[in-house]
């Protein structure tokens, strides 16, 4: 019997080993790009261990995981015994909103760390470095996922614009005059 073949698998494989070299747990990682590549309606978790080849409990711990990071949501369908999951949209642009706040406490944490640190100057600077990086990011990331949102507009209002037709001339040039 032949194994199926799942659209974009090895692609998908190999952006879940790079997110798992990042720092992001493996299993979470398969299975949320396993749901980039999903059916429209979603993957069964009895369906995401078949395309992983792995157990329900796998995928279980990986759902749980992803629904707490609120990447991924499921869903109920009528008549359905079972749920289904896949990404939510905007998932990425979510996490990064809800997360901003967080950068300028946690400068301010590490900024206490290098407070009482003084007797390690290299430590200190290391730490206060990284507080400063962190309240980049919390100045920063609200104008970038601003400046994406208004880059999808514009690249999805250029999408819809019909394309100019292009007509053929059916007559034939008139000679330039003088010639």
């Amino acid at each position: 019997m032949t194994e199926p073949t799942f659209p974009g698998a090895d692609a998908a494989e190999r952006a879940a080993a790079m997110l798992t070299a990042a720092g992001m747990p493996r299993m979470p990682a398969r299975v949320m790009m396993a749901l980039v590549g999903s059916p429209d309606e979603g993957y069964s978790a009895a369906e995401l261990a078949k395309r992983l080849g792995v157990s329900a409990a796998a995928v279980s711990g990986a759902v749980r995981y992803l629904q707490t990071i609120r990447i991924v949501h499921r869903l109920s369908r009528a008549g359905d015994r079972r749920d289904r999951y896949d990404l939510i949209d905007d998932g990425w642009h979510t996490v990064l909103t809800a997360n901003t706040p967080l950068y300028e406490t946690l400068a301010d944490h590490i900024d206490l760390v290098a407070d009482d640190n003084v007797e390690a100057p290299v430590s200190m600077e290391r730490a206060r470095e990284m507080a400063g990086f962190f309240r980049f990011l919390a100045d920063r990331m609200p104008r970038l996922l601003d400046e994406w949102d208004e880059h999808r507009r514009a690249s999805s209002a250029s999408d819809q614009e019909p394309e100019p037709s292009i007509v053929p001339s059916t007559s034939r040039a008139e000679p330039h005059p003088g010639r």
